[in-house]
Formats: structure tokens, sequence, C-alpha cells
């Protein structure tokens, strides 16, 4: 038996600026744009990995979630406590060229860490944190 992970998840307050940054400044591909009851979520994914996406959704966006809940993910999201996701590049410094260039929070510099990869890290524009990981023997 198999597994592969298919989906992961990242609260965003404002799609457009969300589509923005994940695709023209990360390079990814906007596979699906989907209105519905009020909601909005955008799949995106690598040109590497068309088997993986990454859901853009509003935070909290469970039906089910109170208006309690949802303006306490608000809040949380808009302070950048909420996690975000580690991507992997053949080139950190390079990518952290071309997403510093775009004006996005800068949370770390490329540094060789002693776990043998050479990472940044930045905010998205809804605050997430992505982290961007170069393999030391890639």
């Amino acid at each position: 038996m198999d597994i592969k992970l298919k989906n992961c998840f990242i609260a965003v307050d404002d799609h457009d600026k969300a589509i923005a940054f994940y695709r023209d400044v990360l390079g990814m591909e906007v596979r699906n744009d989907v209105g519905y009851e009020g909601m909005r979520w955008v799949t995106v994914g690598s040109p590497l990995q068309p088997d993986m996406d990454i859901v853009l959704e509003p935070p909290a966006a469970d039906p089910d979630a109170s208006p309690a809940d949802k303006e306490a993910m608000a809040r949380l999201l808009a302070k950048g406590l909420l996690r975000g996701v580690n991507f992997t590049t053949t080139d950190c410094d390079a990518l952290f060229a071309r997403v510093r260039e775009s004006g996005a929070e800068v949370i770390q510099e490329p540094m060789d860490m002693p776990y043998g990869v050479r990472d940044c890290a930045f905010r998205d524009p809804a605050g997430n944190m992505l982290r961007f990981m170069e393999r030391s023997d890639s």
C-alpha cells in the first residue's frame, strides 16, 4: 500500500493577492478557482508536481466553524501565527533574491543549517511562513 500527500491547505485573507504571489512570484500554476456558497478556494501547485496541490482557502473555511472561531483564525492569520509549508528548491539564493524582490516579508535570509540544508523563509501576503530548502547534495 502506497500513501502519498495530495493536498495541503493554507489560509489566506485575499485570494487575488495570494494568486499573484504563488503564481507570479513562486511560479506555481493555478489549477482551480472555485466559488461556492459564498466561499472561494484556489488550488495552486508546482508544475514539477502535478499530483500535489496547495489549496488557498479562507481562515476557518469549515462551514461548521462558528463566527467566533472564524474571527479567532483571522486574528491568528493576521499575526502570522499559523504555520505554512516547506518547499524544496535547487537554488536557495536565487529563489531568495526573486522572492525578496517581490516585496515579501523576509523572515530568514539564506543560511546553511546544521541538518544539511541551506534555507530561507518568507511570509506570504496573508502572513503564512513559507520556508525554502536546498539540500546540500542537490
